[in-house]
Parts: structure tokens; sequence; C-alpha cells
């Protein structure tokens, strides 16, 4: 395994964080019921490996993901992993800006000092833990004040109950206008083969803030994991039935895509989710892998894509053959 450090904190993370969407379940992720038993020794697996990153947020299956990590952290496991959940996101009813509508629960977004203090004060009950290693505000809103937001933050830290913070759904601007009020360790962001416009734009801020850009959504939910995964058919609600993937011609383009990886993936031996791994890391040199895991074979496979070294050729031929293929905006 590799670490790095976040920011400029002193926690070291390992590259490769473990998340865990998927495990909250719901009308999201509907194909796989993941309890305790099954998280506990995904943590196991996910320790003997090196990884010590665990990322989670309350409203992943609206509750269950924490309660189900409280539950399997607990046995001296929670010393073992940086945790890191988030803030903003909340269906508690009690203020806040429509963000959606899903499982009979109406979620609201809300960066409020208050909200976001409630925020923590329930992550911290879910989890079973006196502290949250670093807390990252879900999506940015402008409806309250940064100052507000990040003096809020900035007071749990002092309070020992949150050691750092971190931005997601964000823009580079979202950046500039937090670090005036403190340090933020890391930004949050989708990018991927398929969709590295966001990405790419926002790596000269965390350049200049010295802040790690951590990837959500590299391996696009599973659909650049395999050629015959595009050709799935998904339930009403499942995230992945509302991506363009599944739609021609973007559909087509991705075939074609997987038509060029695998002559590189017998080149490398190696899987097509370690070429596209590979290949993010190799985006910018300050990446942190998020990836979501409900396997134990699935992590195995991702932390082999650290010992991968692609030449430059091949890194600028996937660039250039996904281009058809590759959207500006994703629904997720």
């Amino acid at each position: 395994m590799k670490y790095q450090k976040l920011g400029k904190t002193d926690l070291q993370a390992s590259v490769i964080s473990f998340g865990t969407w998927g495990i909250g379940g719901g009308s999201v992720w509907s194909d796989m019921s993941v309890g305790v038993k099954e998280v506990e020794n995904l943590l196991d697996a996910a320790s003997n490996l090196g990884i010590n990153y665990i990322d989670t947020a309350p409203v992943y299956g609206t509750g269950a993901s924490e309660e189900l990590l409280g539950n399997a952290l607990q046995g001296g496991r929670r010393q073992k992993f940086l945790l890191q959940t988030k803030c903003s996101l909340n269906w508690r009813n009690d203020g806040g800006n429509f963000h959606y509508e899903r499982d009979g629960y109406t979620v609201n977004n809300d960066t409020s000092a208050k909200a976001v203090r409630q925020d923590v004060e329930d992550s911290l009950k879910r989890l079973k833990t006196d502290y949250i290693d670093i807390l990252v505000v879900h999506y940015v809103c402008k409806s309250w004040p940064v100052e507000e937001t990040m003096g809020a933050l900035q007071d749990m830290i002092k309070e020992g109950k949150i050691r750092a913070v971190g931005l997601s759904n964000s823009k580079p601007a979202d950046l500039d206008e937090y670090e005036k009020y403190g340090t933020v360790a890391l930004v949050q962001e989708q990018y991927s083969l398929l969709a590295p416009y966001h990405g790419s734009e926002y790596f000269p801020a965390c350049q200049a803030h010295d802040t790690v850009f951590q990837v959500y959504g590299a391996l696009e939910e599973g659909f650049l994991t395999a050629p015959d995964y595009v050709d799935r058919t998904f339930p009403k609600g499942d995230v992945r039935g509302k991506l363009p993937w599944i739609h021609e011609p973007i559909k087509g383009a991705i075939h074609r895509l997987f038509d060029v990886m695998k002559p590189l993936c017998e080149k490398y031996n190696c899987s097509y989710s370690n070429l596209v791994q590979a290949w993010t890391l190799k985006q910018f040199p300050n990446i942190n892998l998020l990836t979501g895991f409900r396997r134990v074979e699935t992590m195995e496979n991702s932390c082999q894509s650290l010992d991968l070294v692609l030449s430059d050729e091949d890194v600028a031929l996937l660039s250039e053959t996904a281009k058809p293929a590759q959207v500006k905006e994703l629904d997720k």
C-alpha cells in the first residue's frame, strides 16, 4: 500500500480509500444487502491490505451505512482507520434547501452552523465513536456564509469532535473561499476516464492549496470494469440506471474503448479495473482513489492498480479513445 499526507494535516492516509455508499443499500444500490458480519470482514480485509481510510456519509442508505460501520468498527477496529463522513445533507425536516426525495425521506441541504453541528452529533452516535477524522461538506451551498460553516467546523476541531475538513461536490472557487477560514485537507469530486472535465479544471486549485483530490466514480459505478456491464439493465431508482453509459451512441463508444483496453490489459497483465484506476492515478500527483467495496476480491483487485506503471503513450491512447464517450455533467 502507498500512503499520502492529507493536505496540510498530519493525517497519513492510504492512497486507496474504502467507499461505503454501496453498503447503505436502499433503492440506489438495490442488488445486494450487506450485514454487520460482511462489513467486519471487509474492514479486516482492508486492514490486512494496508487500507486505513474509510469514507461514508449520513445519507448513504439514510443512516444505514454509518450504522453498519458503527457496529462493525467495534472490537478494536476503530483505531485502525481514518474515518471520514459528511455533513450538510440531512432528513430531519428542520430547514435547509430541498435536495431530493428517496425511499420515503426528504433530504435537505443545510450548511448553517446549527445544522452542521447537529450532523456531527448524529453521525457520532450512528458511528459509535467519539471523534471523526475528516468531516466533508457533502454539497457546498451558497445559502449560508462560508465563514459561518467553516467557523462551526473549526470550533469542532478545537473541541476534538473532528480532526480535519474536506469539501465535496464543489468548485475551485469554493476551495479558495473555504481556505480563507481554515485548512481544507481534501476535495472529494467525481472524476473518471468518461467524465474528466471537472477534475482537470480543479487540479490547479488543489495544487495551489496543497489539497488532496479524492476521486469518486473512477470506475463509473462498475461500467468501466467489464464490457458486458455496459449492457446490464437496472431497476427504477438505481443510480446506475440514470447514467448515460447505457444509451447510444455513448454505449457503443464505451464498447469501442473496451476494444482498445483489452490488448492493454494483456500487455500489463491486469484487469480492466486496474487499467482504469492506474490511468486515474496518473492524472494528478496528489490523487486519492475512493472506491466502493462490497466484496473482498474487489478490494484486493483495486490494490493491484498501485503496482501498474502505464507508459505515457498508453495513458494518452486511453484518453483519446474515451473522448467520444465522455460527458461533462453527470447526475449521481
